[in-house]
């Protein structure tokens, strides 16, 4: 099978260490592709592929000694870390790099490959689904224009850029004011936002253009 045979000689070491590098970038790679938000950091993301290997290293020299294992917990307990994690997505992956480096420490390679794989292949699924938003939509849409109908520009644009739209809310002003639209957009390219606003703001009758993109983690 995968498993060390031979564990506690430097070959089996060397092939830890090895296998929790490949890992532990695998791991790492995931987080990098299926993360959103604001709080990416590229010295996290390295720590998850050190933390595999390091671990490994550990338990390597724990092997059966308890008096070891409570020697590098003594150890550890010196040193405090005081790194606070903002989402509680980062701490899934930083436990899941301590317990590669223990399976792999421990000689149990199989367990890290298959561990590995069902780990990934669950991010990106939720990622590709987003699993768990509430929301199917991506922003806000706030368009103020001359009253009292809506420009015929704004109904083409929204179905080009978007596919979805849906109407808020509506202000108005007395008499022949300017009225105000706000839309909850589900657009068909994030990245075309820009080109949506610009593409309104040239339209004849309107006012101001304005779109909120919402972040993919925050609940609107």
């Amino acid at each position: 099978g995968l498993d060390a045979m031979g564990q506690g000689s430097p070959e089996s070491l060397l092939t830890g260490l090895l296998l929790a590098f490949v890992l532990g970038q695998v791991v790492a790679w995931a987080y990098v592709k299926t993360h959103s938000g604001v709080s990416f950091s590229r010295s996290f993301t390295q720590s998850l592929v050190l933390m595999s290997m390091v671990v490994s290293v550990v338990m390597f020299v724990i092997g059966n000694s308890l008096v070891t294992a409570f020697g590098l917990l003594g150890a550890l307990a010196i040193i405090r870390f005081r790194n606070v994690l903002k989402d509680t997505r980062d701490t899934t992956f930083v436990f899941f790099s301590l317990v590669l480096g223990m399976a792999i420490g421990s000689g149990k390679y199989s367990a890290a490959l298959i561990g590995t794989l069902a780990m990934v292949g669950a991010a990106f699924y939720l990622h590709l689904t987003s699993f768990g938003a509430r929301g199917h939509f991506d922003g806000h849409l706030r368009c103020r224009f001359d009253g009292p109908g809506i420009p015929s520009g704004i109904p083409s644009a929204l179905a080009r850029f978007c596919a979805g739209a849906k109407e808020v809310s509506s202000t108005s002003g007395s008499g022949s004011g300017p009225v105000e639209f706000v839309f909850q957009v589900l657009l068909r390219d994030r990245d075309r936002g820009e080109e949506l606003q610009e593409r309104l703001r040239g339209t004849e009758g309107v006012q101001e253009a304005a779109l909120v993109l919402r972040d993919e983690l925050a609940e609107i």
